[in-house]
Order: structure tokens, then sequence, then C-alpha cells
């Protein structure tokens, strides 16, 4: 008999153990592994074609999703000044990973590439890209993190450093999110709203309930260095002049009690570990109404972390570069909720994996 491709299943697949003779077992594929191994060469294509701004060069030429590609490497090459040889690679690799269309040597915009990945797209994530993983070097030294359960270099040493360029990054996908939230809370059909907004980078769910409601008040807050950023979006959206703005932590600024009519908490909470985060939502319950409504916004990881990969990747970066963040569950948000005393818990997802609890303060 030929011996096995695997020799090494024999020790597991002799008849003694299978009850038959060998017949050649194969083991399971490798694609998960490379696929991982890929991943960090897959996210410097994409920097380096969101620094080059080739998405943009397409769109300036006019393609368009749907038209079939007309444009060659040596042709952008020569109008964008670079090697031609390797833009093409770089532009190959995008078309491998889906990111642009390639027909016959030819290259334009997908869909994917014209709404996410060109400045001015619909839902535009080119800033986003670059700082979404957060301190590159954080992930080189992860082991190490694991071992002594903090990084060795935190971005809480210069929090505005790490957490400004993520919200400018994220704020035209979490400015959807509160927007199309309205269809579920019904903010709009509030008269004259108060809004506390704690730890809101460019305030998306205040300026989403201000533009709802022209009657509507919000208050801000962030840490000096992001606040900044709420101040020009606000301005931009033409609701500053209803938001006072009060830089700090959300844990010690003076908050009135029982003042406020919608609270929010916007991707703060997995910062915060468990015990940061169960006093926060305890502050926004002291600070809501009687039939306030608390909005909490997160990524939460399902029962099986699997059936959730993107809250669990989300929840790692937090735990490899900040002191106290970990991956919060649904489960124990809910359970954070409810011990808080917010009853009426509704988890709605506004947006495809953007979800949010909307927690109720009962009238006594």
């Amino acid at each position: 008999m030929a011996e096995s491709p695997y020799p090494e299943l024999k020790k597991s697949h002799v008849p003694e153990r299978v009850g038959r003779p060998w017949t050649d077992h194969k083991p399971p594929p490798s694609a998960p592994v490379w696929a991982v191994i890929g991943g960090l060469g897959s996210f410097y294509v994409l920097v380096a074609a969101l620094e080059m701004e080739v998405f943009d060069a397409l769109a300036n030429r006019g393609a368009i999703p749907g038209i079939p590609p007309d444009v060659t490497a040596p042709e952008l090459a020569k109008e964008m000044g670079v090697s031609a040889p390797h833009l093409e690679a770089l532009l190959d690799s995008l078309a491998v990973l889906g990111l642009l269309e390639r027909v016959g040597g030819r290259y334009g915009l997908n869909d994917t590439a014209a709404r996410y990945l060109t400045s001015d797209g619909a839902a535009s994530m080119a800033s986003l890209v670059p700082v979404a993983p957060g301190p590159l070097e954080n992930w080189s030294h992860l082991a190490e993190t694991i071992r002594a359960g903090r990084p060795a270099d935190p971005i809480d040493d210069d929090p505005a450093g790490f957490y400004r360029p993520l919200v400018e990054g994220t704020f035209t996908t979490m400015l959807r999110a509160a927007t199309r939230a309205d269809l579920q809370v019904r903010y709009s059909a509030m008269t004259a709203p108060r809004v506390l907004d704690l730890g809101a980078g460019g305030a998306p769910w205040a300026i989403a309930v201000l533009k709802a409601c022209p009657n509507a008040t919000a208050v801000i807050n962030d840490i000096g260095g992001v606040i900044e950023v709420a101040q020009r979006h606000t301005a931009e959206h033409g609701v500053a002049d209803r938001c006072e703005f009060r830089p700090g932590d959300f844990h010690t600024i003076d908050i009135e009690p029982e003042s406020y009519d919608i609270a929010v908490l916007g991707h703060v909470c997995r910062t915060e570990g468990t015990e940061g985060a169960q006093r926060i939502i305890i502050r926004t319950h002291e600070a809501l109404r009687p039939e306030g409504r608390l909005l909490l916004a997160d990524y939460f990881v399902a029962p099986e972390p699997q059936w959730s990969p993107h809250s669990a990747l989300m929840g790692m970066t937090m735990m490899a570069s900040t002191t106290n963040g970990f991956p919060i569950t649904a489960a124990q948000t809910a359970d954070w909720l409810q011990e808080a005393g917010f009853e009426h818990l509704r988890l709605i997802e506004p947006i495809g994996h953007q979800f949010a609890y909307v927690a109720t303060k009962p009238r006594s």
C-alpha cells in the first residue's frame, strides 16, 4: 500500500482505532491560518492605497461602479507619478481583496470602494481604516500584555492622541446609526428633550437628536483634545447654538440629577472595565428624569463569540491598548442596566452591526 501523504495521521487513524484499513484521511484545511497571516499584509495594502489616494484618483477619472473599468496601471501610474509595476501589484492586491474591479488589465471602482473608500463616499471609512486597530506597536506586544494583565504602553497616558482620530474616523458611521435609531426610539416625537451625551466623541447621537427635535438642547462631554471634534461637528450640522460643552472626565464632571430626558453612552463602556462601566451607567440613571431613556451603544459580544466576530475583535483592540478596556457582552450589559435600576430594555440595530440598548428609568 502506498505511503499516505499525511503520515502523521497514521497514529490516530490506524485500523485498531478506526476499524478499517488506511484510506488516506485528509487533515483540515489550513485556509483559516493563512487568512490570519495575510491579514497584516491586507491591512497595509489598504492603508497604502488610501495614503496614495488611489480610490480618489479612480473616482476623479469618472470611474463609476457598474461601468466597465477603463484605466490601466501604467496610465494611472503616470497620472499619479508613481512606479507602474509597483502600482499594478497594489491594484491587483486590492482586486483580490474585493476592493477594486479588474477586467482585462483595466481597473475601476466597485460598489464597496465607491461607498466606503473614496474620501467623499456616502459612508466613507477612508479616515477610519488607518486608526481603527489602535497603536500598531501594541499588537506586536500582545503576548506581553496578556501575561502582565496590562499594556506596556497604554493609551491612557495620552487618551486624546488615541481617541481623537478614532472619533473622527467613526463619525460618519455613528451619525448614520444615530439618525436611523429614531425609527425605533422616536425621539423626533419628543417636544423639547434635554440630552446628556457623555464621552460623546464627535457627538453623533446628540446631533441626531437635535436635528430631529428643533427645540431639543444638549450637554456634550468629552476630554480636552476630543471635545473640540464635537464642537466642530455640531457647528457643521447647525446645532452648536443648542449645545453646552463640558470638558472633563465623565466620572467626575458635574451632572445635574433628574434633569435629562435622554442620556447617551456611545461606545464608551468597553473602555471602562466592569467597575467603570457600572459607575457611569449609575451616573446616567441619576441624571435622567423619571421615564427618561438611556441609549447605550457598543459592540456587544454574543453568547458564543464566533457569532459576533467584529465585536469580539473590537473588544480585543481595547484590551491591547487600554488599561481597563475589554470585550463586553450583551448579557452583562443588560445586567448592569437592570442593577442600576433601568427597565424595559430593548436591543436595537439601527444599521448593520451597530447595536444599542434602549433602557428606561422608571417613574419611581
